[in-house]
């Protein structure tokens, strides 16, 4: 079994609520638009991390991460990228690619938008967990935690961070 920690767009943010939820996972996705390295090395040196670039992520993400990501943990099959689109409404690359790949998992950020929805026509589950930066046009601070045990995906959570705008001095 193993404890995910999934966020995306963080646009450069990386602070003690995000790493209080980091410490208790055992890996951590990032799902696009990073921001900057001392984000993923922030997050790297507490926990294993795998990700994806997004599109405001210049030159030296896109050497450290790929576009796509398909890998298996504990029994799931995972494709994760940044852009992509919701069941019904994925892009043209993404359609060739969950086709393609047969994914359990899809993952995807951009939209900022926490959004989990069962894709039965291809008998995957969608996960975007919004946006844990204090960029964007977004309100909520938003991640997921869940558990990958032998091919099951259990005990999601949507996590809130708070208002995008309302940090506290001791968050930073």
């Amino acid at each position: 079994m193993k404890k995910i920690l999934l966020l995306s767009d963080t646009h450069g943010h990386l602070d003690q609520k995000i790493i209080k939820y980091i410490d208790g996972a055992d890996e951590v996705w990032h799902s696009g638009d990073i921001g900057t390295t001392a984000v993923t090395d922030g997050i790297s040196k507490i926990k294993p991390l795998r990700g994806v670039y997004g599109n405001i992520d210049g030159h030296l993400l896109r050497s450290q991460f790929p576009e796509n990501q398909t890998f298996n943990c504990e029994g799931v099959k995972v494709l994760m990228t940044h852009i992509g689109g919701y069941p019904g409404r994925y892009n043209a690359r993404v359609k060739k690619l969950i086709v393609k790949e047969k994914p359990e998992l899809y993952v995807c950020g951009h939209s900022h938008i926490l959004k989990v929805v069962q894709d039965y026509k291809n008998n995957l589950l969608h996960m975007n967990p919004g946006a844990c930066g204090i960029q964007g046009f977004h309100k909520l601070r938003t991640m997921l935690r869940f558990e990958l045990n032998q091919g099951k995906i259990e005990n999601l959570e949507a996590i809130e961070l708070g208002q995008r705008g309302s940090l506290n001095a001791g968050d930073q």
